[in-house]
């Protein structure tokens, strides 16, 4: 059993082109820099943002959007090399398998579902609440959620999915025409916000801009479950804000972030991926990152952050309902329900296409790769995806989860930035468009920051996380391994190199056993 068997960047190249299971290219730069944003300015820009003020950094939210933005764009950087070098769907999964081996792809893959599922389903549920809350602001009484049997079915998230998963049904190209209008109406929205806000700025609410460190007052389990497992590895007693309040923050915004990597999803859909993926992922990324920075500067000097910390469940709307600007707060909580509508289109699409390459290899069900011969989309698939967001969305208290999406982006980050490293000392002869600059320096860096990210996330987080890898290596074990083409490949050039007989027939090593 070779766990580390890596499967050639030509072999991949050419899956993507098997009749039957085929992606049409048909993104634009433009299209690729709207579907960033459009994944990104949502519920990142709408509620965590506040949410990270109020719990974590307080005014100093704004260094916690800075930090995860350098992260984010450090790792975008060796991700854009690698999908100029490789391009195909699966993102990490199929950087990780060129050049890590199988089980390693396998856990990033698994990751990979565990962010964009989790996102897509926490959103679509947030997305229905909100709905709710637009048609009150209308004067139209109706609750997020219905009660069936005892269990409360929300069924604005069962709407949205349903929606957008015929959209994708239908194809790449229409999915995205109807994500950019979206997305131009919650760029204006957030431009609202921006210069409303500023209007309400008093300089007193940033003082003091990194407020001093103060225990949470518990000592219990359920408080060491919910500090950083960087302060649980160092013994630290449960706290907030403070210099590590900044990098808890940034651990919590860097949801905002997530758009990025599934961009590079759709890598085969890209007509003139080598220069068109570098171009619409660092377009995208600049824009999104000056709109975060300039919001959390209106909304910490709008109101103070110990304001923010009374409410519940903060957003954009609570800093505005606070001023008493509640004209503002409605046309908010309509431009979160529009921000949160492409956020669920774009994440539904990478689900689909992750799950597409790694059913082309093998490790799931070969029958979800299938493509439509007339729309070249995977029809089944982005249905069965569709329909599995809808069911937990609807029926579950999957918020719960909302930090297991950080921990599968920044999981796959690391790996992918080290594995620049490993392609570039095996594969010396590739010469990708983009190409990360100075050399081995930025991809450690990326490697070690989105690690230390990773530290700041709950303990509960971790935990929820080792379960979720423990499940995924049972299924790889008990059925990928085994169904993984690439090990059918292995297992038939095994047999020419030693023949029937276990004698040796070649001598030369094997393209699939090559570490």
């Amino acid at each position: 059993m070779n766990l580390l068997r890596t499967k050639s960047i030509e072999q991949s190249i050419a899956d993507a082109d098997e009749p039957g299971r085929k992606l049409k290219r048909s993104l634009s730069t433009w299209d690729l820099m709207i579907m960033g944003v459009a994944v990104a300015v949502g519920a990142g820009i709408f509620s965590v943002g506040a949410k990270a003020a109020a719990n974590f950094s307080g005014p100093a939210v704004t260094l916690s959007f800075a930090v995860a933005a350098v992260t984010c764009a450090l790792a975008i950087m060796c991700y854009a090399e690698f999908a100029t070098a490789i391009p195909v769907a699966g993102s990490a999964y199929v950087f990780t398998y060129a050049t890590m081996g199988e089980l390693l792809a396998w856990i990033i893959g698994w990751n990979l579902i565990l962010e964009l599922f989790t996102a897509a389903a926490v959103i679509a549920k947030y997305w229905g609440i909100y709905l709710s809350k637009v048609f009150a602001l209308m004067g139209a009484d109706i609750p997020p959620a219905v009660s069936l049997g005892g269990v409360d079915l929300y069924w604005g998230a069962f709407l949205i999915v349903a929606v957008f998963t015929v959209l994708l049904v239908l194809g790449t190209k229409l999915s995205a025409r109807v994500g950019n209008i979206f997305t131009l109406i919650k760029i204006g929205v957030v431009l609202f916000v921006i210069v409303v806000g500023f209007t309400y700025v008093k300089f007193e609410n940033y003082a003091p801009f990194i407020p001093a460190a103060e225990p949470t007052g518990g000592t219990g389990a359920a408080d060491v479950l919910k500090q950083s497992f960087f302060g649980f590895l160092t013994g630290a007693a449960p706290a907030q804000y403070g210099t590590l309040g900044i990098f808890a923050g940034a651990a919590l915004v860097f949801f905002a972030f997530i758009g990025f990597d599934v961009v590079a999803t759709s890598a085969e859909e890209v007509k003139n991926p080598q220069k068109t993926l570098p171009r619409g992922i660092f377009g995208g990324l600049a824009l999104v990152t000056l709109l975060y920075i300039l919001v959390s500067l209106a909304l910490t000097g709008m109101v103070s952050y110990t304001r923010l910390a009374e409410a519940e469940n903060p957003t954009l709307t609570t800093a505005f309902e606070a001023v008493g600007d509640t004209s503002a707060a409605k046309i908010i909580a309509f431009g979160s329900l529009v921000g949160l509508t492409t956020v669920i289109m774009v994440l539904l699409m990478g689900l689909s296409r992750v799950v597409l390459a790694m059913s082309r290899d093998g490790l799931l069900p070969r029958a979800l790769s299938r493509t439509s011969e007339k729309r070249s989309t995977p029809v089944r698939l982005q249905i069965i995806c569709g329909a599995a967001v809808a069911l937990v969305a609807g029926l579950t208290n999957v918020d719960l989860l909302e930090e297991m999406i950080n921990i599968g982006t920044l999981s796959a980050f690391v790996v992918v930035s080290l594995g620049i490293l490993v392609l570039r000392r095996k594969r010396p002869d590739l010469k990708p468009a983009f190409r990360v600059p100075f050399g081995k320096v930025l991809p450690i860096v990326s490697a070690l920051l989105c690690l230390y990210l990773m530290t700041n996330l709950a303990v509960e987080t971790w935990i929820f996380f080792a379960i979720w890898l423990a499940v995924g290596l049972a299924i790889y074990f008990a059925y990928g391994q085994r169904h993984s083409r690439l090990n059918e490949r292995f297992a038939d050039a095994s047999t020419a190199v030693n023949g029937p007989a276990g004698h040796t027939v070649r001598d030369d090593e094997d393209e699939f056993t090559r570490a």
